[in-house]
């Protein structure tokens, strides 16, 4: 596959454009997260009302992806992109002109920038639907790869924090909003055909199913792990080893990267030693790293260990969605916004942990252990289905499960 060939099939500018919504999105959706070192101490908030503060955006955007999709259904793609874009323009504009100043106010910028996190649920179908079968890895792939926008908000957030104060980053990041949202207007286009339309009751059916709850699972701890520690590694390298902001989104960004970039590459491993397998595998990494991260008190020792664990989450996100198709590919649309509800929910949940364990232990140690004893969980998921799966549906599966 290459760019010539991405260019004669489908509308390339849709997907350079649901590329960058997306990669914008996602960078104002954990912008929270970069900033909490600071907005926390400004707002005098205690440790489990700081991870609060910067895990209620991926909790809402876990729901609101649901929401989203099922807007597609009704009005179309880019009249929902459109949409979401304005509202979390419009959140952002009065949080710079107005300030936030409490808990409670930090708490519905948080909800409002939960709609940029369900930009998934826009950018890959309308991106998607332009292209055949046979290119949905390579075009899916390049338009989900947006999610390396939480690596940009941590590099220049507390840069920018450091010269005009916190509350002028919500106005600095209306710059690219606007410039990626003018282009979208422009360029993007309503893919072709017709599609089913989703109901709540195809989701509440698909959830009757027992595999729809192990998917569910298995990407709660993943996609989870990956987006929980993006939120929360800013907050924990301050505290832990007196970073400056600056250098705490420096050492923020640079495990986050493994992470994103480790999707594609989870994807591709699964489809060489089989999905189960290379679960297995990427959960124990994970774990193992969690582990090590929570015992060891030396930033580069404790970096290294984080860094791993980020990159085994991404490769484990990747190796969950190399199986998903095979389990459900009449239902993979209903099936993308349960799992990543799931997603978001697990995102929520570590970074709740980390304020807890701060806050009643006065250490990180606990809630690193309580997510890394998930991930042994998920290994436990894997060794009851693997058998089952693979006599089942994985027996007539087009790819290695």
């Amino acid at each position: 596959m290459n760019i010539a060939q991405l260019k004669k099939s489908g509308h390339w500018p849709t997907l350079a454009t649901s590329f960058l919504y997306f990669d914008v999105s996602f960078m104002v959706w954990t912008l929270l997260g970069a900033l909490g070192a600071l907005i926390g101490p400004s707002l005098r908030l205690n440790s489990q009302e700081i991870f609060l503060m910067v895990s209620l955006p991926i909790l809402s955007g876990a729901f609101l992806r649901i929401v989203l999709s099922m807007l597609v259904d009704r009005i179309g793609t880019k009249p929902t992109g459109i949409l979401a874009q304005l509202v979390v323009m419009g959140g952002l504009f009065v949080a710079w002109q107005f300030g936030v100043s409490s808990l409670q106010q930090a708490l519905v910028l948080g909800l409002v920038l939960g709609v940029a996190g369900a930009s998934f649920a826009v950018a890959l179908p309308q991106s998607g639907r332009w292209y055949p079968p046979h290119m949905q890895g390579v075009v899916l792939g390049l338009a989900g790869a947006g999610n390396v926008g939480v690596v940009i908000d941590h590099l220049a957030a507390p840069r920018i924090a450091a010269v005009w104060g916190w509350q002028a980053v919500f106005g600095a990041a209306l710059i690219p909003l606007s410039l990626a949202f003018i282009l979208y207007v422009i360029f993007s286009k309503e893919p072709p055909g017709d599609f089913k339309k989703k109901k709540l009751s195809d989701y509440m059916d698909l959830l009757k199913q027992r595999d729809a709850h192990w998917f569910c699972f298995f990407y709660t701890i993943s996609f989870g792990g990956f987006v929980g520690l993006a939120t929360a590694f800013a907050i924990y390298f301050r505290d832990e080893f007196g970073l400056t902001p600056v250098h705490a989104g420096e050492f923020a960004a640079f495990c986050t990267l493994v992470g994103a970039l480790g999707r594609p590459m989870g994807g591709s491993i699964a489809d060489r030693v089989g999905g189960i397998r290379a679960l297995g595998i990427f959960y124990s990494v994970a774990g193992l790293a969690l582990v090590m991260a929570a015992l060891v008190h030396n930033l580069w020792l404790c970096g290294a260990a984080f860094f791993i664990a980020s990159g085994a989450f991404g490769m484990c996100n990747g190796s969950v969605f190399q199986l998903l198709p095979q389990r459900f590919a009449k239902d993979i649309s209903v099936m993308t916004g349960l799992v990543g509800c799931g997603g978001g929910l697990g995102g929520f949940v570590l970074g709740m942990m980390f304020g807890a364990s701060k806050e009643h232990t006065g250490s990180y140690v606990t809630g690193i252990l309580l997510f890394a004893g998930l991930c042994g969980i998920a290994l436990i998921g894997m060794k009851l289905v693997k058998t089952r799966w693979r006599t089942t549906w994985g027996a007539t599966a087009a790819a290695r499960i």
